[in-house]
Parts: structure tokens; C-alpha cells; sequence
């Protein structure tokens, strides 16, 4: 036993985790909430009667020992390792294992891996962080570009449609009415002032 854990030391390096090109982990990290549920994914390049798992807690500096999981989903449990926590259903290949989570908080935190036994040595697979929140963060808010005002245009509309736009000619008649009363309000003046420059002319040449 005390030969076995000399040669997972010595796989592992720790706190440096040497891995293997064997195993594969998906996905590399894991956000979950407390109270939910994850999976773990472990793909290896051959197939193999069945896979270890570890994890890694930075926090307490300790490497432990979870659960052994064959294909046919027998597990062989870690000391103080809870069955209900953890655990491990039959692989659909001899190829592709998972490690299913239950009721998260944040003890769970840390680095899981997957591993095969070789030549007397525990390989490890790329590992998955998985990391346990009360709350989730929220996505970042995407700002809007400011809508820019469009000049209006006068649209035909076809016969039967709506004609109370801004274009309709309940806008523009009346409209064009007050321009042209206007226009009329200002032809006395100006023949008023037609007249008065005509008469200053008259008595500037008499002089």
C-alpha cells in the first residue's frame, strides 16, 4: 500500500498534477450552485476495465480517494466517502465513465480527476475544477447603441389603407392654407411700401 501512494506521489508532483494523454476530462471547470447536481465526464484513447477518482482540495492540501467505477457501474468507495454524494453508473463503453455529484456545497469544491491503473502506476487524466456558488453570477449586460432618428417619409399607400399619417392630406391641406394666407397678408404691405418708395423718388427729383 505504502508503494502504491510512493508511485501516485510521484505521478502526481505535487501540487505540479503531471497528466496523462490516455485520459481526457470534460469539461476543464464547473460552475454549480449550492443544494444542485453535476457530472463528470472521464473519455479514455483505449478502453479499460474500469477508472479511479480523486480529488484535489487546494484549500486543505489533500489528495483523496473517492470511488473505483467499472463499466457494469460496481463501485469500490473511498473511506468516509458517501454513496449518496457520489456516484457512478454503468458506462454505456468500456471507454466512457462519469462521476455524478449530488446536493453540492462548498466541501466539494476542489480538482477531480480520473485515472487508470498501469504498470503499477495511477495516470491521471486532465482534471475538472469544479466550483460551488450560492449564487450564480448573472450574464454581463449588453449595451444598446442609441437608435438614430430617421426623417420621415411620405409612403403611397394603396387604395383602402389607413391615410391619417404624416404625409395624409388631412396634414399637408391645411397646412399649405395658412402658407398661402400668409402670402396674402403681405401683398397690401408691400404695395404700401411700393407706393412710399415711389413717392420719396418723386420728391427727391423735384428738389
Amino acid at each position: 500500500m505504502a508503494r502504491l501512494w510512493l508511485h501516485l506521489c510521484i505521478c502526481l508532483q505535487i501540487p505540479g498534477f503531471s497528466t496523462n494523454l490516455l485520459l481526457s476530462k470534460t469539461p476543464r471547470r464547473i460552475l454549480a450552485q449550492t443544494n444542485n447536481k453535476t457530472e463528470i465526464l472521464c473519455e479514455l484513447k483505449t478502453e479499460h476495465a474500469g477508472v479511479y477518482w480523486y480529488r484535489w482540495s487546494q484549500e486543505k492540501q489533500n489528495f483523496e480517494f473517492l470511488v473505483f467505477s467499472n463499466p457494469f457501474g460496481k463501485a469500490v468507495y473511498g473511506a468516509n466517502i458517501s454513496k449518496a454524494k457520489f456516484s457512478v453508473p454503468g458506462a454505456s463503453s468500456r471507454s466512457s465513465y462519469s462521476l455524478h455529484i449530488s446536493n453540492l456545497h462548498a466541501s466539494d469544491n476542489g480538482t477531480y480527476y480520473c485515472s487508470i491503473s498501469q504498470s503499477s502506476q495511477l495516470l491521471l487524466g486532465s482534471g475538472t475544477q469544479l466550483s460551488v456558488v450560492d449564487v450564480l453570477p448573472l450574464p454581463p449586460k449588453t449595451t444598446q447603441a442609441p437608435l438614430s432618428k430617421k426623417p420621415v417619409r411620405c409612403i403611397t399607400k394603396s387604395k383602402g389603407a389607413d391615410k391619417k399619417g404624416a404625409c395624409s392630406p388631412l396634414v399637408w391641406v391645411p397646412l399649405a392654407t395658412s402658407v398661402l394666407v400668409l402670402l396674402l397678408s403681405l401683398v397690401p404691405t408691400a404695395h404700401r411700401l411700393h407706393r412710399l418708395r415711389r413717392r420719396l423718388w418723386l420728391r427727391i427729383h423735384r428738389q
